[in-house]
């Protein structure tokens, strides 16, 4: 609802909602609100390059906003150990001092990346259900069900306005760890009010319900039970119960366990420690002595599941793994979908197990993986239960946050209380209404590549771009700016360009054309520099070879001094 005109607006309080990250994508979770001049951040998480991305290794929120205002910041919130939600926080610790809450696993999965950081910070672990307070914000944490244990939602009360945040979730009536989600709880609360909620939109698109992570288990004990060799399961590291009933499964039929992958086994051990993973004694077997096992008796239980070159699976199937050879007979499974952008390199590895003569199963073949998030069904619960007076679609793409707010739509909501926002953008809250203010905050895309952090923009990625696209080609050449004799070259030497025995013509002729340009340029300009020079190289070189070619080498002349 807008704001309607009042003298005493001024005297108003509000409750600002700020998102950094996660509206309009799939990632880089991050959300923060304002009161009183105190902030509080909700998740703090990563995405993963796109394809044009050249180089890249992962995309993080802008902590701009967080740095201009550090003194106000008192606190993160996570709501769950997911990479788009915690995998930035290292980054944010680089730059500010926050102190961190959330539960045990979550925190547990957030210190691990910040021992490979080699960083530290104030962790405080609260339990679903549990009242804590960060400064004027009141805080609740709600239990949900989701791919991977102890996420939660946040009920947040200030005087100006109530917060319903659901975070990633899914309605998982029999979760593999007999905790559902308090429907109960979220129900009181709506009792309560509810100013506004943000609610994970993933699936709005999908009709119906999710599936239990029940029904995964129920696919893998017939397939398990059926095998009568190696088996080798590909999912999430971060998916403990998925973890927990292939552990069970292979128990029940007589299978010695073994995880590979350097995430598998952080997770896995970090898991047990906390009490979240149960592996009986005797069940679990050492990578290194996993070969001294009879085929029908192992699982493995690796990484790789999204196809990723340096992952566990990857290197099995190119036959670069240290401990592990596939052998025909072998059998594979896929329990994970590929991510939207990972189809082509899943494809790959699939095909190159095929040829091994390995026996694969996958998602199109049988019910091994089921979504972590609600689909239509689940969000009208949601909804119902909470009876928010305004909404906000978080967690989606574009195209997820229209349908998710239809859906409100469809519930009775009226279209002025939903509200759309981009990354960057201000909703200011309080039990009145709320007004829209965009561009409020830097929301880039900050890049990371390698040890640099926001040192790549735009320009290098064209220039990478270009550079994958058409090459590059170097003019090397000497010359006197005093007398215009030149002494060396031009030489040209070319990378990802064109073959060079096979175009020596091409190449004589772009020396010639050079040689030409630089006589040229000097002749016409007695008093020309390198800088004139090179400039005339680069722009008639590049016609010259792309009337030739129909490409477009990024040209670097290269000068050498005159001694």
């Amino acid at each position: 609802m807008a704001f309607k005109n009042n003298k005493n607006r001024r005297a108003e309080e509000f409750l600002k909602i700020i998102p950094i990250g996660g509206l309009k994508e799939i990632g880089k979770n991050m959300t923060l609100l304002e009161y009183n001049g105190q902030i509080i951040i909700v998740d703090c998480g990563l995405s993963f390059p796109e394809d044009e991305m050249l180089g890249i290794d992962i995309v993080i929120p802008d902590f701009d906003y967080l740095i201009q205002n550090s003194e106000k910041i008192k606190g993160l919130i996570v709501t769950h150990g997911h990479e788009d939600h915690i995998g930035a926080i290292p980054y944010l610790l680089k730059e500010l001092s926050v102190e961190l809450y959330g539960t045990k696993l979550s925190l547990g999965l957030v210190s691990n990346k910040l021992k490979e950081h080699k960083l530290s910070c104030i962790a405080n672990v609260i339990e679903a259900g549990q009242k804590f307070s960060i400064g004027d914000f009141e805080i609740e944490a709600v239990r949900a069900t989701h791919s991977i244990a102890d996420a939660v939602s946040y009920y947040i009360k200030t005087p100006a306005a109530t917060v319903f945040h659901t975070g990633d979730f899914k309605i998982d009536f029999t979760p593999i760890d007999g905790d559902p989600m308090d429907l109960s709880r979220l129900a009181d609360i709506g009792r309560k009010g509810v100013d506004i909620m943000l609610a994970d939109s993933t699936n709005a698109l999908r009709p119906g319900f999710t599936k239990s992570e029940q029904l995964v288990g129920e696919t893998l004990d017939g397939i398990i039970r059926e095998a009568e060799s190696r088996i080798i399961i590909a999912t999430f590291s971060s998916n403990v119960h998925r973890v927990q009933k292939i552990v069970e499964l292979a128990v029940k039929y007589g299978r010695k366990v073994t995880v590979s992958g350097r995430s598998m086994e952080n997770v896995v051990r970090l898991a047990s420690e906390l009490g979240y993973l149960n592996i009986p004694e005797g069940a679990y077997v050492d990578l290194k002595k996993a070969k001294n096992i009879p085929d029908k008796e192992l699982v493995i239980i690796t990484t790789g599941s999204q196809g990723e070159p340096m992952a566990a699976l990857s290197r099995m199937a190119n036959d670069e793994h240290r401990n592990v050879k596939l052998k025909k007979g072998d059998m594979v499974i896929f329990s994970s979908t590929p991510v939207p952008g990972n189809e082509k390199t899943v494809s790959g590895v699939v095909n190159t197990l095929y040829e091994k003569g390995v026996k694969v199963i996958y998602h199109d073949i049988a019910d091994i993986h089921v979504s972590g998030h609600a689909c239509q069904e689940e969000l009208k619960i949601m909804h119902s239960l909470i009876k928010p007076k305004m909404f906000m679609p978080v967690h989606g793409e574009y195209r997820h946050l229209v349908k998710h707010s239809q859906i409100a739509e469809e519930l009775g909501m009226k279209n002025e209380n939903i509200f759309f926002l981009s990354n960057g953008d201000q909703l200011s809250v309080n039990k009145r209404g709320a007004k829209k203010f965009a561009n409020v905050a830097k929301a880039d895309d900050i890049l990371v590549d390698g040890l640099g952090v926001g040192d790549v923009g735009n320009a290098v990625l064209k220039e990478r771009k270009q550079l994958s696209e058409a090459g590059l080609m170097v003019i090397a050449v000497g010359f006197d700016p005093g007398t215009g004799y030149i002494f060396h070259g031009p030489e040209i030497i070319t990378k990802g360009f064109v073959y060079v025995k096979e175009n020596e013509k091409l190449l004589s002729e772009t020396r010639d054309k050079a040689l030409e340009i630089i006589e040229k340029t000097l002749m016409t300009n007695p008093r020309a520099d390198v800088n004139a020079v090179s400039n005339a190289l680069r722009e008639q070189l590049r016609s010259f070879i792309f009337l030739k070619t129909k490409r477009s080498p990024i040209i670097i002349p290269v000068f050498i001094d005159y001694e």
